[in-house]
C-alpha cells in the first residue's frame, strides 16, 4: 500500500528546500517536526490531514499545515517566509520531488496563510495551508 502522505511531505519539504528565496531565509531549516535543537528561522511541517477520495484508496485529498518560526523583531521576516513558502508551492510542478514510486500530485494550492506575533511579543509566525490530491499511478507512468 502507498503512503500518499508520506510522499507528499518528502515532496514539499524537497521542493522548499530547493527554494533559493526559502533558503535565503531559513538556512534550509525545513523540517517535519520541531527540531530537537532551535535554530531560527526555520519551517516545520506542523499539521496534516488526509482523507480519501476514492472508495479503492488510490487517491488521497490532503491538507499541510505549514509553520514558519522566527524571532525577528516584528513580523517582517514571518511575512517574507509566508511569501516564499507560497510561491514555491501554490500550483508547483512537484513530479521532479516524488520520491515515492507510484504517487502523483494533483493541483497543490496554498489555501491559507496567516502572519502573527506569540502574546510575548520574541516570535513571530507564518501559518500557510496547502491542500493536494494524490494519486496512485501504474508503474512507470
Amino acid at each position: 500500500m502507498i503512503n500518499h502522505e508520506a510522499a507528499l511531505q518528502a515532496a514539499l519539504i524537497a521542493r522548499l528546500r530547493g527554494d533559493d528565496a526559502l533558503d535565503a531565509l531559513t538556512g534550509g531549516r525545513i523540517w517535519d517536526g520541531e527540531p530537537a535543537k532551535r535554530v531560527f528561522p526555520y519551517v516545520t511541517v506542523s499539521r496534516v490531514e488526509s482523507r480519501p477520495v476514492r472508495a479503492d484508496g488510490g487517491g488521497v485529498e490532503q491538507v499541510l499545515t505549514l509553520t514558519g518560526h522566527s524571532r525577528f523583531e516584528g513580523l517582517e521576516e514571518a511575512r517574507a517566509m509566508s511569501a516564499a513558502i507560497r510561491a514555491a508551492l501554490h500550483e508547483a510542478d512537484l513530479t521532479a520531488y516524488l520520491a515515492a514510486e507510484g504517487v502523483r500530485v494533483v493541483n497543490p494550492r496554498v489555501t491559507f496563510a496567516d502572519v502573527f506575533g506569540s502574546p510575548e511579543g520574541r516570535r513571530s509566525h507564518a501559518v500557510v495551508r496547502v491542500r493536494a490530491v494524490t494519486e496512485a499511478v501504474a508503474s512507470g507512468a
